[in-house]
């Protein structure tokens, strides 16, 4: 990778290489409800890419949950989002895995904020 966009990059931003467990929420091919544990591989403000191992339709509507340590809910921290909706833009086989291409319904970043600047998201509680 050289850091470069290549001519046909359609991304808005940046990938990032971060192995995060995540727990996805959904209706399989038959529209029954499940959840699973899964691992994101990489995670940028407009998207994540997910193994998961089952395949799933590639418009299915997705809620993620990031688990986090009870602790987190007790300190002073900025708030941040610990659940997202998201749709399924496609799903490709790999080794006993289904690589998931996600979209959330809400970017975590404005579009063509430089400086990281987030938008305001609402608690879930």
């Amino acid at each position: 990778m050289n850091g470069g966009k290549a001519g046909n990059e359609r991304r808005k931003w940046a990938r990032l290489p971060l192995a995060v467990p995540v727990f996805v929420r959904s209706r399989d091919g038959k529209g029954k409800d499940f959840l699973e544990f899964a691992t994101a591989l990489n995670v940028s403000a407009g998207g994540m890419l997910v193994a998961i191992r089952r395949a799933l339709p590639a418009i299915a509507q997705i809620r993620l949950e990031i688990p986090s340590a009870p602790v987190a809910a007790l300190a002073l921290l900025p708030n941040a989002s610990r659940t997202l909706r998201a749709k399924a833009l496609r799903s490709t086989p790999a080794e006993g895995y289904y690589l998931l291409g996600l979209k959330f319904a809400r970017p975590l970043l404005l579009p063509g904020s430089p400086n990281g600047r987030r938008r305001k998201i609402a608690s879930a509680v």
